[in-house]
Order: structure tokens, then C-alpha cells, then sequence
């Protein structure tokens, strides 16, 4: 609770606030300026509510009379709480009829705070209030912060927009506020700490205040302050201390499930009184939450649960048996294989795995649970089903494992023969199938293409799975050799059996290999809008395939970069960046290689290494083959040296990797960076050139535009005529160089490939306005996108933000969910790259969304 403090210009006691309190106006500015008779703020224990209330009372108008009741959260009966409201108002009478009278009779404007308001739930007392709210002046504004929800009648306070409520997760601190309370460090070194901590707290406010003490400067000289159990310690007096053994015990079983709902609750604590148990730790504030948006399923509080699971806890095993039993009944299989290895019986998690298919891979953690489990159980895997063998294998290569998955591929010769000559071929074709996809992902692509080809002339119609993924391999086999068309109609084939089969995950799989054709084609647009829809219709299904949405975040972010886009593409990065670490995924790689382009553009090279040494790292503790990451990271390192002025380093490098990709034993580029060969090599003649070392440079140029410009790869003819002009201009041929400058400017504007333009600017910075006329009107094209990101409906819910109407209003308006309009504003504030609804309606007016 906040100190009180005698206040000079008002009379009694006030509260205090914290030294390092941080006056947040986007919280405070909406509840000053609301009308509501009634504000209320109902949040967990530790989320700001006390000094959020207090901030606003200090910042009252002068004629307005405040009074301040701190109540603690303890119960009282309705006589004392009548009394303590009659004292803080000065009422003549604590007798209910009289009060009442008196608080509708009310002349003079007052702001009555009630902080802490009762949190064990109290009928009477709720009734009381309710009475209270409904007859009391318009002159008298209540503000109401408590834990629990009181039961009013809220909804006809709404309906007479008397009611303002703050949403719980908005009072979680976002990173910039972060960043300002850590004043000791340097900007870049407290967005990084910031950031930090949001992942560890999630913005809430005492697991915010909790880290800064622990690591900030004001702490050091406090050693009590750097206990690692702090925040146990306050879990325990702040929620613990208020419930029974029984109701502690559930809420510490419950952290450690990724997921429950009352049903589980029932089989795991007992038949009705698992909900009840449940439904009292929600009344209690007990950091309960929904889980994925879901109106079902419920999680503890992310940050304490895994708090919870850091600790020792010997009877976990049994309640995790318990949890999977539960799963299993239910055919949620995945989540029961992961309760099963929690309680550490291997068996039945190898025995649950029958039930898993291809498609299993893409819910979130299963890619990790599949590798831990091979860590400690690989025999029993091996030596049980050609199906368990294919879901090891499929995770290792996911996962960039391929001695791993070597290893696996092998084992199918355990299930030889088979009792037919049919199951006999069936089950080669499967392991043609994997050993495909091993040979094609390092980059052997004639004998992977071999064996696609002759798996899908043997796989039958039930193994369609496996036959769609050879028609992915062979598509990006087609867009690596520039073969468009050919990867367009095996793609075409590949979707239409996708969706006869209703997988939207192999959809969405097949959607990205269309996307990078679309991205070859030079329109990322068309790319980034198909992906959008893919990744909304993924959001609807009740299993959420996370690791595929990851690589959809990771793919518009280049969509993002390459038309100029940054703080879309940065927003896109990080999401995408974060799904795949936890997962597991080794394109991961992209996400920090993004965000490594992206500080570049913004000439923070330092930034740009420190990204490209993080995803090397990351890659060699994951032990990921090098054929997977040193391409492309030579090849991006020697992009900066070039735009620094280094082209000696650059030739070094690309030289070198130039060699791993030409040659009797040269390797094909990784499937997710089609255009990296073609890259190094003009990227290399632009470095000979810098060192006056290239022999007829333009001719290899005009050689490559002819090629580009054969297989339709409008991305790449961009680059290649603004390198064309680059050398051009060096060479002293201006005429020369505008030329090929004019059509790459046609051809980048037109497209919306303005990331190619950039890192011309970024490696000749006075090559444009030399040769330029238009150069002002470009400069500005880069900075002003032409390209909407927002989809029609997220243009209609951003128009109603921009008239002032709240979500509620929205729903009402556009007849659709509550639910719907909140998920329509977080992913406007994602494609917008900004964290509030005033930033989003002023970023969209200032690129001309909203016109």
C-alpha cells in the first residue's frame, strides 16, 4: 500500500508516492479526462492500482474535494463500512437511509478513492456499494481499486456510460517505461535491460519494481535488496497469507499445468470441488488469466509460474500423472505426452506418441518435448513404429539436427521387411521422403530431388502427409534454380491437396514456399497480405500452431524490410524471433539477420555485428550444421563492410563462401534464402570494383540482368540495376549510371522494393543526388509507405478508435465480439509497430491509412 503523508494544500492525510514512481499519462490521462462517476481498477495483487489511484488524486482540479480511504482489502461488515465512508465524506449520519439521501443530495465536486477494496467476496457488503454507486450525485466521482470484482451492477452503469474500467493488462509497464527508470545506463543498454525484464515479469508492475532493485544502482548499498526470494516473499504474504493450505496447494499444481479449466480442476482436486476451488482462487485474485485469449481454458500468470517451476517440488509427479490421465481421456494428446514426461513416465509418453501426427509438430513446445524425450528414451523410440521414427526425425530437421536425423533415417531398416510387398514400398517411399529433406536442407539438391520423385510415384493416398511434403521440397527446389513457373504449378498442386485434406497447417506450410515465389516476383505486397490471412485464419483454430506462426512473423518482416517498412518489420522480427527460440526452430537465424538489416538502415552497425553474433552463437550451442548459417552471414556481414567503406573484408569473405557454392561438389543455398548466391556474387564485383581489382564488371552485370529478367525475378533485376548504376557512376559513365538508376527507381517504386534503395544510399550516399533530379521526391517515398498493412476490417475498427468509440462501442457497431475488436487492435498495433491506441490512429493518419 502507499504511504499516507499530511498534504499542505488539502486537508488530512494523502498518499505517497514512491520516489522512483513513474507518472505513466497514458493511464492516468484517459482516467482524468473520462466523465464516468465511476473508475474502476480491478487488478491482481502488485499491478499498480494503489499508486495509479494515488497519481490521480494529486493531479485533482483545486475546487475538487478528495478523500482518500485506504481499506486494506480486510473484510468489515456493512456498518463499518457505512461509518468509514460517512467519516471520509464528513456525513452527518453512518445510518444507511440517511446516507444515501446525503450522497445523492451531494452538491460539492468530490473524489472519493476507496484503495484496497474488500477482497474476500461479501454479498452484503457488494450490495451495499451497489446502492451506493446507483443513487449517489453526479458531483461525487468514485475510484475503486480492488482484486476482486465487486458484484454490482456493472453492466448498467456501462450502459449509461458511467463506468470506466482500466483493463488489467494495460497497467503492465511497457519497455519505454522500463527504459526511463533505468536513468544509470546508456539508451541502448537500457532498452536492452528493459526488455529483459518484460520477459521475465511481463510488465507487471511488483515483478518490475522487484527486478529493478535487484539490478539498479539505488539498491546496492541495500543487501537485503538483492535477495533472489524476494518475489516469493511477496507471493506470500501478498497471496498465500490469504488462503487455506487446500486453496495454496491447488493454486501451486496449477502453476506448474501449462493449461486448465474447471473440468481438469474437478478431476484433479475432486468432483465439484475442483470449479468451486477454481472459482474462489479467481474471486481471490490468485493471477489467473485466459489462456491464449480462450474463453475455456485458464493459466497462472506466465512470469509465476515459471517462478513456481524453478523451485523444488516433490510431489509433482503424482499431479502430473493425475494431469495426463485427464489429457489422455480427452485426446488431447500432446498435451498429455507433455504431462507424461513432467511425471517422468517415459513409457506412456513413447506409448502416447501412436496417436501424434505430422501436424503435431506445429503446436507449441512439441518439437522440444520430441527431442527431450530422444535424449532419454532414443532406443524405445527407435524400436517402436516407422511412424514414432518419421516424428523424430521431422523434429530434428526442424530443429537443424541432421546428424540427429541421420541417425533416425537409418533406423527405418529396423521395420524391414514389412508383411507386404505394398507396406514394403510404402515404407521406403517414407524413408526416400526423409532422406530427401535431409540431403535438400544441406543443400545436395539433384539427389534430393531423385528421391522426392520417386517417393511420390510410390506414396498411396493415405500417406498424403508425407507426399505434400515432397511437393514442398521440389517447390523450393524450383525457386532455387530461378524456375518459377515450375515452382508455381507444383505449388498450385500441392495446395489444392492441402486443402481437400482440410490441413490448414500443411496450408500454411505451402503458403509460405508461395510467398517466397510471390517475393521473387517482386511483390512482396501480394506476399505480406497472403500471409496475413493465413496467420489470422491460423489464430482461429483452438490449437494454435505457434512454430508455423513464427515462421509467418519471420517472412513478413522480410515482406516488411524489403518495401521500407522497419518498425512493421521490427515488430514482425522480434514476434517471430521469440516463437521460434522457444521452439526450437533454427530460423530463428532470420530473425536476428532482420533486425540485424534493420539497424543497419539505421547506420547502428555496432548493433547490426552484435545481432550477427548472437545468431552464430545460438547456431553453434544448438550445434547446427554451418552449411545452415555461414552463408548468409558472411554474406549480410559483407553487405555492412561494403556500406562501411570495407569492401577489403568483404572481398575476403565472399570469395571464400563463393567457393563452398560453385564447383564439382557445390552446395545449393538453404531453402530460406533463395537469392544468396546471386547476392554474394554481385555483391563480390561490387567489392572488386571498390579495390579496383574487376575485369569488365558491367558486362557480369548486364550478363545477370538477362537472367533476372528471363525468370521473371523482379526482386533481384532491382538490386542488380542499382548495383549496375553503382558501378557505372564509379566508372565515371554518368550517363551510363542514370540510366541504369532510372529503371531500378521505375521498378523499385512500382513494386514497393524500396530496401534495395536503402542500401544503395547506405553504400554511395551521394550517388542519388548526383544523378537524381527526383532525389527529394525519393527520399521521401522511403519514409511514406504507399502500401496499406491493415486488412479492410482492421481499417474499419482503426476508423471507430480514431472517433473515440471504446471497444465495447466498436462490437456494438460493427456486430461483432468484444474478443474480436481486442484482437483486432493488438494486430493494428503490431502491422502499425505502436503501443497505443493514440499512437496507432496518428501513425495511420500521418501515412494516410485513414483517408
Amino acid at each position: 500500500m502507499t504511504a499516507m503523508t499530511p498534504c499542505l494544500d488539502r486537508s488530512g492525510f494523502l498518499p505517497r508516492l514512491s520516489s522512483h514512481h513513474l507518472s505513466r499519462d497514458r493511464l492516468t490521462g484517459p482516467l482524468l479526462a473520462s466523465t464516468s462517476r465511476v473508475k474502476l481498477l480491478c487488478a491482481p495483487a502488485g499491478s499498480g492500482k494503489t499508486a495509479l489511484l494515488a497519481d490521480c488524486l494529486l493531479q485533482a482540479p483545486p475546487p475538487c474535494r478528495v478523500c482518500w480511504l485506504p481499506l486494506s482489502g480486510i473484510a468489515m461488515s456493512t456498518v463499518d463500512f457505512r461509518q468509514r465512508v460517512a467519516e471520509a465524506l464528513g456525513l452527518a449520519s453512518a445510518e444507511e437511509p440517511a446516507m444515501l439521501g446525503a450522497l445523492a443530495r451531494l452538491q460539492a465536486p468530490t473524489w472519493l478513492f476507496l484503495d484496497d477494496y474488500c477482497r474476500v467476496p461479501n454479498p452484503e457488503l457488494d450490495q451495499l456499494l451497489d446502492r451506493m454507486l446507483a443513487v449517489s450525485s453526479p458531483a461525487l466521482i468514485w475510484w475503486l481499486g480492488a482484486r476482486r470484482r465487486p458484484q454490482c451492477n456493472w453492466p448498467r452503469l456501462l450502459l449509461d456510460d458511467e463506468l470506466y474500467e482500466c483493463e488489467r493488462a494495460t497497467l503492465a509497464f511497457n519497455q519505454t517505461e522500463i527504459a526511463s527508470l533505468l536513468r544509470h545506463l546508456t539508451p541502448a543498454d537500457a532498452s536492452t535491460a528493459a526488455s529483459k525484464i518484460i520477459q521475465r515479469s511481463g510488465g507487471w508492475c511488483a515483478g518490475v519494481r522487484i527486478a529493478l532493485l535487484q539490478k539498479c544502482d539505488w539498491s546496492r548499498n541495500d543487501p537485503h535488496h538483492s535477495r533472489p526470494d524476494t518475489l516469493l516473499d511477496y507471493l506470500e504474504h501478498e497471496l498465500f497469507s490469504g488462503l487455506t493450505p487446500e486453496l495454496t496447494e491447488a493454486w501451486r499444481v496449477l502453476a506448474h499445468l501449462p493449461r486448465f479449466n474447471a473440468r481438469l480442476c474437478d478431476h484433479l482436486f475432486g468432483a465439484g470441488e475442483g470449479a468451486q476451488c477454481l472459482k474462489t482462487l479467481q474471486d481471490l485474485g490468485g493471477f489467473i488469466e485466459p489462456w491464449q485469449d480462450s474463453a475455456d481454458w485458464l493459466q497462472i500468470f506466465s512470469p509465476l509460474t515459471q517462478l513456481m517451476r524453478d523451485e523444488q517440488w516433490p510431489a509433482g509427479r503424482s499431479w502430473h500423472r493425475r494431469a495426463c490421465q485427464w489429457f489422455a481421456a480427452e485426446q488431447d494428446w500432446k498435451a498429455a505426452f507433455e504431462q507424461a514426461l513432467l511425471a517422468e513416465e517415459f513409457e506412456v509418453a513413447v506409448s502416447l506418441l501412436q496417436h501424434f501426427s505430422f501436424e503435431h509438430l506445429f503446436e507449441e513446445q512439441t518439437v522440444v518435448l520430441l527431442l527431450r524425450l530422444y535424449e532419454q528414451q532414443g532406443d524405445a523410440l527407435m524400436y517402436g513404429s516407422p511412424q514414432l521414427v518419421g516424428l523424430i526425425t521431422a523434429a530434428s530437421l526442424f530443429a537443424g539436427r541432421f546428424e540427429q536425423a541421420a541417425d533416425c533415417i537409418e533406423q527405418l531398416s529396423r521395420f524391414i521387411p514389412q508383411p507386404s510387398a505394398i507396406l514394403q514400398r510404402q515404407l521406403i517411399a517414407r524413408w526416400q521422403a526423409q532422406q530427401g529433406w535431409l540431403l535438400h536442407l544441406q543443400g545436395r539438391m539433384d539427389s534430393s530431388s531423385a528421391h522426392f520423385l520417386d517417393a511420390l510415384n510410390v506414396l498411396g493416398p493415405d500417406l498424403w502427409p508425407v507426399r505434400l511434403m515432397c511437393l514442398s521440397g521440389l517447390t523450393q527446389q524450383a525457386l532455387l534454380r530461378c524456375e518459377l513457373e515450375v515452382a508455381q504449378a507444383i505449388n498450385r498442386d500441392a495446395l489444392c491437396l492441402a486443402r481437400a485434406q482440410g490441413s490448414l497447417v500443411f496450408e500454411g506450410l505451402l503458403e509460405l514456399d508461395h510467398a517466397q515465389l510471390l517475393e521473387q516476383r517482386g511483390a512482396p505486397q501480394r506476399a505480406d497480405h497472403l500471409l496475413a490471412n493465413v496467420q489470422n485464419m491460423l489464430t482461429q483454430q483452438q490449437r494454435i500452431a505457434e512454430p508455423l506462426l513464427g515462421r509467418i512473423a519471420l517472412h513478413r518482416g522480410r515482406l516488411s524490410l524489403c518495401q521500407g517498412l522497419d518498425t512493421q518489420a521490427v515488430a514482425c522480427f522480434e514476434a517471430g524471433l521469440s516463437i521460434c527460440m522457444r521452439n526450437h526452430d533454427k530460423r530463428v537465424l532470420y530473425g536476428f539477420l532482420g533486425l540485424a538489416q534493420v539497424a543497419a538502415n539505421q547506420r547502428d552497425y555496432a548493433q547490426a555485428f552484435v545481432y550477427l553474433r548472437d545468431a552464430e552463437r545460438l547456431m553453434q550451442q544448438r550445434q547446427i550444421p554451418d552449411t545452415v548459417y555461414r552463408g548468409v552471414l558472411l554474406q549480410i556481414s559483407s553487405q555492412f563492410w561494403l556500406q562501411q567503406g570495407r569492401p577489403e573484408l568483404a572481398h575476403e569473405a565472399l570469395s571464400r563462401v563463393l567457393r563452398h557454392y560453385r564447383g564439382p561438389h557445390a552446395r545449393q543455398a538453404p531453402p530460406a534464402t533463395l537469392m544468396l548466391i546471386a547476392r554474394i556474387d554481385y555483391l563480390l564485383v561490387l567489392a572488386k570494383v571498390d579495390l579496383h581489382q574487376a575485369k569488365d564488371p558491367l558486362s557480369h552485370f548486364a550478363e545477370a540482368l538477362e537472367q533476372s529478367q528471363l525468370a521473371g525475378m523482379l526482386a533481384l533485376e532491382v538490386e542488380l540495376l542499382f548495383g549496375a548504376a553503382e558501378v557505372a557512376w564509379q566508372n565515371g559513365d554518368s550517363v551510363g549510371a542514370r540510366d541504369w538508376l532510372r529503371k531500378g527507381l521505375n521498378l523499385s517504386e512500382h513494386h514497393g522494393l524500396r530496401q534495395a534503395l536503402v542500401e544503395l544510399q547506405l553504400r554511395k550516399p551521394d550517388l542519388l543526388p548526383v544523378l537524381d533530379d527526383g532525389w527529394d521526391r525519393s527520399e521521401k517515398n522511403l519514409q511514406v509507405s504507399e502500401v496499406n498493412p491493415l486488412s479492410q476490417r482492421e481499417v474499419e475498427v482503426l476508423k471507430l478508435i480514431a472517433l473515440g468509440n471504446s471497444n465495447q462501442q466498436i462490437a456494438e457497431q460493427l456486430f461483432i465480439s468484444l474478443h474480436t475488436v481486442k484482437t483486432h487492435a493488438r494486430r493494428i498495433h503490431g502491422k502499425l509497430g505502436v503501443e497505443r491506441r493514440t499512437q496507432a490512429v496518428a501513425k495511420a493518419k500521418s501515412v494516410g491509412l485513414l483517408d
